[in-house]
């Protein structure tokens, strides 16, 4: 399975939208968060200035004010990414996955449908979360408890909010067939956005 696999190499489905003056402050905010510069998801999410800034309010917690390990935040996403096959997201985040200290291994190993050999004990919660999530929205019982006793309150909901939130990205990109970043998405730490 490869998220490279559905990676368009024409223009997404809609254009660029011409940023009025309702788009023109939620853009200014996303390109902060971005560091001075919009992505193509940005972009096209200004056909909708109320969803961009909600979204961008979002993402930009839970890239940037949540408790989550930056490892496992990152692995959440490219675990997403891989199970969605959105190239996008793969490329955005390669990189700040890698400054979060997962290995070249592991990246590759987020390919497999059973990659927990490369991983520790919560990283591989945080793998089977995701997958489970991703495939049947239902987390088991049995899964839950393991992640109640390695996890904070705060870490669960935001780790649910992190799988769920780049689910939505994933679908988003991967329906509008908007082509992958020449590479990593910037933010304004420098991070993956």
């Amino acid at each position: 399975m490869s998220a490279a696999r559905h990676e368009s190499t024409g223009p997404a489905r809609l254009p660029f939208p011409e940023i009025d003056a309702d788009a023109e402050p939620v853009a200014q905010r996303m390109a902060a968060r971005r560091g001075g510069e919009l992505s193509s998801l940005d972009k096209l999410l200004l056909h909708s200035p109320p969803v961009a800034d909600g979204w961008n309010e979002l993402l930009g917690a839970l890239r940037h004010k949540s408790s989550l390990a930056a490892d496992l935040r990152e692995l959440a996403i490219l675990r997403v990414a891989v199970l969605n096959n959105a190239a996008f997201e793969w490329v955005a985040h390669k990189e700040a996955a890698r400054r979060a200290g997962v290995t070249d291994a592991q990246i590759d190993a987020l390919y497999d449908m059973d990659p927990n050999q490369h991983f520790d004990y919560r990283q591989n919660l945080v793998l089977e979360l995701a997958d489970t999530s991703t495939f049947g929205v239902e987390i088991p019982d049995l899964l839950f408890q393991q992640v109640r006793a390695e996890f904070s309150e705060r870490e669960i909901v935001e780790l649910m909010v992190t799988i769920g939130g780049y689910a939505m990205v994933s679908r988003f990109l991967v329906a509008l067939q908007v082509p992958p970043p020449e590479g990593e998405v910037a933010s304004v730490d420098g991070s993956a956005g």
